[in-house]
């Protein structure tokens, strides 16, 4: 099994990015995509847990569903809620290598994971 998961929106260019940059170093992640099969709230907290950011990197707060009711972004608990209720909301690409998580925008943050 894959110890690489990328969590992959097909309809946007970065997501599509990243994973072809995986591809192209041999890298078989597993491909979720998460609009299909949305991360329950304890996916989410750890999926925060491994990104080691604040929980508002995960949140998409331009798109028009978080205007018309935000929220608290600063809570890592609501955040996991809100995103479990609506995956649109939440940031992509997500890429993991077992215990560490980077947010793919841009494409360059995965080399972090890359190196």
């Amino acid at each position: 099994m894959s110890s690489w998961i990328i969590y992959h929106n097909p309809k946007c260019s970065k997501s599509r990015e990243a994973l072809v940059l995986l591809q192209a170093q041999a890298i078989d992640a597993k491909v979720i995509e998460y609009l299909k099969e949305p991360l329950s709230e304890s996916e989410l907290l750890e999926l925060q847990i491994k990104l080691g950011t604040e929980a508002s990197a995960l949140v998409r707060t331009k798109e028009d569903d978080y205007q018309a009711a935000p929220f608290d972004v600063t809570s890592v608990d609501l955040v996991a809620k809100k995103l479990a209720a609506n995956p649109r909301l939440m940031e992509r690409p997500v890429v993991v290598k077992g215990a560490v998580a980077v947010i793919g925008r841009p494409v360059e943050n995965l080399n972090k994971l890359l190196s």
